[in-house]
């Protein structure tokens, strides 16, 4: 659907918003990743698979992104291209995911900013109803 870019005093808020919350999640992490390279140059080239856990929606995000970020060093790769599937089991909330790139290429990607980590500052999950139509907003600071 869409990211956005949010200002922040030190650090760079990423806004994810889509037609479903995998969807939502799936632009927040293009978001992060946009941050780091051009996704555009960013080729789909391997897969990986990504799964993660959390008690609620927020936290599930900083946990997914924050996995993406420690599968792109061990395996040096950037990704571009995200898949999400969440469902709700039991009290918890289960994530499971594809991530699409390639091994990072300093010539070909241009990396213009490192992301450590996502934080739980800002993070905020809400619904909202554009034109007759739901849509997800999930947002979060990464630490750059």
């Amino acid at each position: 659907m869409a990211f956005k870019y949010i200002e922040h005093e030190a650090d760079m808020g990423i806004l994810g918003i889509g037609s479903t919350i995998g969807e939502a999640f799936e632009e927040g992490a293009k978001a992060m990743f946009g941050i780091m390279a051009d996704l555009e140059k960013i080729e789909p080239k391997e897969e990986i698979t990504v799964k993660c856990t959390a008690p609620g929606i927020e936290e599930l995000f900083v946990e997914w992104l924050n996995a993406l970020l420690a599968e792109k060093d061990i395996k040096e790769m950037l990704f571009s291209e995200f898949k999400v599937k969440i469902e709700k089991k039991n009290s918890s909330y289960i994530l499971n995911g594809k991530a699409r790139g390639e091994k990072l290429d300093q010539e070909k990607h241009q990396v213009k900013l490192e992301v450590k980590g996502a934080t739980y500052s800002g993070l905020k999950f809400f619904e909202r109803m554009e034109k007759g139509i739901k849509k997800y907003y999930i947002q979060c600071v990464v630490d750059v």
